[in-house]
């Protein structure tokens, strides 16, 4: 499956179908499984100040124009609030396939799931397994990233439990529990027994109850804030920002 993505320095409806058609062609190939736009919000193509030329109403028009010319056989949206995926809604011809959000045990999205599952959207969760390689990432030629203090997933109490008794990873478990409640996932990993032992999810199911266990722990954080989007007008995590 080929999944692409619209950067926030081209989040302008004319831009749309170019962008597209320049990762097409560097991959060979007439056509994505999936187009998404990235961020909600915009920036010049120097990224140094925002832009608000083209509503989200109206970059969605570009959107759908590619969805209808064959380029994509879906198109989606990536890190926007509910509000702004209603608002999309409401305006569009095409509605939304997809949403792709940052998604784990301790950042669940039960709010924003309800409205995707309201309007018929799939729900994709990235960094499922609360991105722990993060700490050690490196930006390059910037330097490390400064990450708010967090709890390791892997290291939950009730999933360590849930491993031991299915003989499966911790990471196993995270992604069987998304699975469970019809989130598709997209774990990352360099290494290939990992990547081998993260398809190795479906020969097992949680029971209800540890499901509902699941959903009820007590920690709560999302990892990513994207501060480059503080003060744009389309900022979807403002009311999270303290």
């Amino acid at each position: 499956m080929i999944i692409l993505q619209l950067w926030c320095t081209h989040n302008r409806a004319k831009e749309v179908e170019g962008q597209l058609c320049q990762s097409l062609e560097k991959l060979r190939t007439n056509y994505a499984d999936l187009y998404l736009i990235h961020m909600p919000t915009s920036f010049d193509h120097e990224m140094k100040k925002p832009d608000t030329s083209d509503s989200l109403e109206k970059l969605w028009t570009g959107m759908e124009g590619v969805f209808k010319k064959g380029l994509t056989k879906a198109i989606g949206v990536s890190n926007f609030s509910i509000n702004q995926i209603e608002r999309v809604q409401k305006s569009a011809s095409t509605k939304i396939h997809n949403v792709q959000v940052e998604c784990h045990l301790y950042f669940p999205q039960f709010e924003l799931h309800e409205v995707c599952k309201k309007h018929g959207i799939s729900l994709t969760a990235y960094a499922p397994l609360g991105s722990p390689g993060r700490v050690d990432w490196e930006v390059p030629k910037r330097g490390k990233m400064q990450w708010a203090e967090a709890k390791a997933v892997l290291e939950d109490e009730i999933v360590k439990k849930l491993s031991k008794k299915y003989g499966k990873t911790p990471a196993q478990i995270c992604l069987r529990y998304l699975i469970e409640r019809g989130i598709s996932v997209i774990p990352k990993s360099v290494k290939e027994h990992r990547v081998k032992e993260n398809f190795d999810v479906f020969d097992f199911k949680l029971t209800e109850s540890e499901v509902e266990e699941l959903k009820n722990v007590k920690n709560r954080q999302r990892l990513f804030f994207f501060d480059y989007m503080i003060n744009h007008p389309e900022d979807p995590f403002k009311h999270e920002r303290t």
